[in-house]
């Protein structure tokens, strides 16, 4: 089931269920909320009133503590870069504050000459994951860029800054769950040109293992999203862009750079 959190004309947050261009609305606040009780939902969302997408406000599926990142995890990308494949996830992270919706803007910030864009798959950890009881966990997915000031990655050394400006997460616009997250159709496109073309198969670390990997070091709590790496093709963006990022069974998230 895909699920949407958005804000209708009279500005209330509500939590649906969207299937094609229509959102079922259900009665919880949080769409982890309405996860926990899908079973219940599955039989009766269609059953009432619908609005269509087109008519609401879109917001961030979820408000993570943390987001956090894994870098180099594509087979086919590592070679783009020619370089080894990792034996453990490279990590790193981008502040709660950096994260949007679909449809909102990604500000271009005068920092920086390079900007980029990266297709991902995104976890969504939708109970508390940490290394007592990580041998069962409860996850759900849905797509982020991970934005890249990469003038100032390169110039840094490290990667706190050129990942953390406000607006470099975009995220959403769904939840989605009972996917198989390992066999994704994954793309960009950048004004409508594809750049980045794949599949989550090349992924060299499956979103089970690093839930596991990531929460033997720190505490998930639910809502907490995971960037799980970007394939090959990553490219500059420059103002008034459109960048959308397409993933298989979860839908398409687009924002425009300002």
């Amino acid at each position: 089931m895909k699920y949407i959190r958005y804000e209708t004309s009279d500005e209330k947050e509500c939590v649906g269920i969207l299937e094609d261009d229509l959102i079922y609305p259900t009665k919880y606040s949080s769409i982890v909320e309405a996860i926990e009780n899908e079973e219940t939902l599955k039989d009766t969302y269609a059953q009432g009133s619908y609005v269509n997408i087109d008519d609401v406000k879109i917001l961030t599926p979820v408000n993570p503590t943390k987001v956090v990142c894994v870098g180099l995890n594509y087979k086919n990308h590592a070679d783009e870069l020619e370089m080894t494949l990792p034996s453990e996830p490279l990590l790193f992270m981008k502040p709660s504050s950096s994260v949007i919706a679909s449809k909102e803007e990604i500000v271009y910030p005068g920092d920086t000459e390079k900007l980029d864009f990266e297709a991902e798959l995104g976890i969504v950890i939708l109970s508390e994951i940490n290394r007592k009881n990580n041998d069962t966990f409860k996850i759900a997915y849905t797509i982020i860029n991970d934005v890249t000031a990469r003038d100032l990655q390169e110039k840094d050394g490290q990667w706190t800054r050129s990942k953390s400006f406000d607006t470099f997460c975009p995220v959403g616009p769904v939840i989605v769950t009972n996917i198989n997250p390992l066999n994704q159709r994954i793309y960009s496109k950048v004004n409508g040109e594809i750049k980045q073309d794949s599949n989550t198969k090349n992924m060299i670390f499956s979103p089970e293992y690093l839930v596991e990997y990531i929460s033997n070091i720190m505490t998930l709590y639910p809502g907490d999203l995971i960037a799980t790496g970007t394939p090959p093709g990553i490219d500059h963006l420059k103002k008034d862009d459109v960048i959308t990022i397409g993933i298989e069974d979860i839908g398409i998230l687009e924002n425009i750079v300002k």
